[in-house]
């Protein structure tokens, strides 16, 4: 057997959003691309905004030495400075580039912090609906995820969470905007959270870590203000990335800030830094850092992708389908037809749709749909919701 008993196990229990977006290959090839309607991968269209290109042509044509060498594993310090300053304006907190690490993505930059922050046997909480890989990154450094539903609407169940806190807990992982759900925390919520941790890990004479995963921060709907974190809680790290915001999925360029008055952190920091070098990362890609640094507060245009939310969110309600409005990113996370969500995602490639089962984000009796797509696969798409509502529902 050429590969370990427990990347078997995981391959075999996870991976859905992959397997579909492999079902799409095949049912293109078969029908053709236009005639199938993909709606599984968190893959924008969008293109980065023409600041982005404007600087990757300056930085493709510059002479200036030393552009694509080595750098401090933590990132440039004029990046990592320009990051600072930014988090500072949101935060209004005392950011300076101490507290930033550049990253391969915030894939890269949550690996990076579990590995630092994780002893053999701590345990992870991670709120369901959650990313699939969490659980992953999790088990990859030797940690025990504890899964934790939300509650209603997909929002935080306090209660739930206590009674899951231990003293093996070292870390939350909370995820807003989510994916899949699109439901965003709010500051009451957080500073809620925040209280609890603090007084469990009074209870338990331990610390816990809150863990925030904020790649789709900038989008935003119906003019709400993103909640930060970091006033909230100390002992908050945050895992960002410009996958989403800057349209950049491929490029793999993101960061991790930890809070300026958590008391130890120039030792995580320390820490942080070992763990990129050593878990191969080595740096973030350098071109990105220089592309990146000026682009800080840039986003794509969000009201594509709220006109894209309202659209399909007006037209599944009308059918039948039960949904929970979006606040932010670029997902709707409606309740399957079927109680076998799975059997139900499998049903809607009978009109060439492709969504992803609720299952594979921990929770059941739901399907992900990603609307980061073009206009002509929403409407397609559509017909094959239609079709599905009047025979299932």
């Amino acid at each position: 057997m050429p590969i370990s008993r427990n990347v078997r196990r995981s391959m075999d229990e996870g991976g859905w959003i992959r397997r579909m977006f492999e079902a799409g290959i095949a049912l293109k090839a078969q029908y053709g691309a236009d005639k199938v309607f993909d709606l599984s991968l968190g893959n924008p269209i969008v293109e980065p905004p023409e600041q982005f290109r404007q600087e990757l042509i300056r930085l493709a044509q510059s002479t200036a030495p030393g552009l694509h060498r080595y750098m401090p594993n933590a990132g440039y310090p004029e990046t990592r400075q320009a990051v600072a300053e930014t988090l500072a304006q949101e935060t209004g907190l005392p950011f300076s580039l101490s507290e930033i690490v550049m990253a391969c993505g915030a894939a890269g930059a949550a690996n990076v912090v579990l590995r630092t922050i994780l002893n053999p046997g701590d345990e992870v909480i991670i709120l369901a609906p959650y990313f699939v890989e969490y659980v992953y990154y999790i088990d990859n450094h030797n940690g025990v995820p504890v899964v934790v539903s939300t509650g209603q609407d997909f929002q935080l169940d306090l209660p739930a969470i206590e009674a899951a806190i231990t003293s093996k807990t070292r870390g939350i992982i909370v995820n807003s905007p989510n994916n899949p759900t699109g439901a965003v925390y709010s500051g009451e919520q957080l500073e809620a959270l925040a209280q609890l941790l603090r007084r469990k890990q009074e209870e338990h004479g331990s610390e816990i870590f809150l863990i925030s995963d904020e790649p789709y921060r900038r989008l935003l709907y119906d003019d709400l203000i993103y909640p930060q974190v970091f006033p909230h809680y100390e002992n908050t790290i945050v895992v960002n990335s410009h996958a989403k915001d800057l349209g950049l999925p491929g490029e793999r360029i993101g960061y991790i800030a930890v809070h300026p008055a958590y008391p130890q952190r120039e030792e995580l920091v320390d820490g942080l830094i070992f763990c990129t070098r050593t878990l191969g990362f080595v740096n973030a890609p350098a071109l990105m850092q220089h592309v990146i640094r000026s682009l800080q507060g840039i986003s794509v245009d969000v009201a594509d992708y709220q006109r894209k939310r309202d659209y399909l969110y007006s037209q599944l309600t009308e059918m039948g389908y039960s949904v929970v409005k979006p606040q932010g990113a670029f997902y709707l996370f409606p309740r399957s037809p079927l109680e076998d969500d799975a059997a139900f995602v499998d049903a809607l490639q009978e009109w060439n749709v492709l969504t992803v089962p609720g299952k594979g984000f921990g929770t059941p009796g739901h399907f992900r749909i990603s609307y980061c797509v073009e206009d002509w696969v929403l409407e397609g798409a559509l017909k094959g919701f239609a079709a599905a509502a009047e025979r299932f529902l």
